[in-house]
């Protein structure tokens, strides 16, 4: 029992988030892409990803699209191959994956990882809202995991990258702005630090 993810996080579950937007303002800079990376504990007590989500967002009615975002990013918004879908259909499936991932764990409440985390959880939060679901948000509204941090305790880098170099973990720059392979790599991350200090 002692190995159970729920004791080791005081009853939070923890889910990796990366998010890539049109801008820096969630209330009016577009949701374009979203990645979440599920994970757990083994029976050795060690913390390892099991499951990933990922979507491409459409642009919000009225939501704004900052060249230099998209310019860092590399996405077109309007691509007709990035098969994207509206904001509530993507967080009702994220929210609902997360819900089933809190009963199976049996802990209380999501609480979001993610590399300069509030800046992810700012854009879910606003993205919720805007389709009228703030209730239905399974994360905590303004605890996070911010492996920024964690990577400065750990390794003395704040950036993903070079937190990433020190740890030891593979990092393509080519590949990185995708939702997925930042948040995989986060994740990487997170579980790396927190094996490190087994309670």
């Amino acid at each position: 029992m002692s190995n159970l993810i729920k004791n080791r996080f005081a009853g939070y579950l923890p889910i990796v988030v990366d998010v890539e937007t049109g801008g820096c303002n969630p209330n009016k800079d577009a949701l374009l892409e979203l990645a979440a990376v599920f994970v757990d504990m083994d029976d050795q007590g060690l913390l390892k990803t099991t499951d990933t989500y990922t979507t491409h967002i459409q642009v919000f009615e009225g939501g704004n699209l900052d060249p230099d975002a998209l310019a860092v990013n590399q996405i077109d918004p309007y691509h007709p191959f990035r098969f994207a879908v509206p904001e509530k259909e993507a967080l009702t499936e994220l929210f609902s994956l997360i819900n089933a991932a809190l009963e199976k764990t049996a802990c209380r409440r999501a609480v979001l990882v993610g590399h300069n985390a509030t800046f992810d959880l700012s854009f879910i939060q606003a993205a919720a809202k805007r389709c009228g679901m703030s209730a239905h948000n399974p994360f905590h509204k303004f605890t996070c995991f911010d492996t920024a941090t964690l990577g400065a305790l750990a390794f003395g880098k704040t950036i993903l990258a070079k937190a990433l170099k020190e740890a030891n973990i593979n990092f393509d720059k080519n590949l990185a702005h995708s939702a997925l392979y930042d948040a995989e790599k986060t994740a990487e991350l997170f579980c790396l630090i927190v094996n490190q200090h087994r309670l």
